[in-house]
């Protein structure tokens, strides 16, 4: 199974190894410290999302050390 990172500023779930930064924020702060799993399709319309303060469909990570 492959590396998954994460953003510690917005939770974005990313394989490692795409990009050295975030796809989402830019931020270069990821990490493999995480736990909880959610995938947010449409955002615009998701109490969750709303919650993380989503705005961009994908995988985000629900707590992140």
């Amino acid at each position: 199974m492959a590396t998954r990172l994460v953003c510690r500023e917005c939770h974005r779930v990313q394989e490692a190894g795409e990009e050295q930064s975030c796809v989402v924020c830019g931020s270069t702060s990821l990490t493999e410290d995480w736990a909880g799993y959610v995938v947010i399709a449409h955002p615009e319309t998701s109490e969750i999302a709303r919650e993380m303060d989503v705005t961009e469909p994908g995988a985000y990570a629900l707590k992140v050390r």
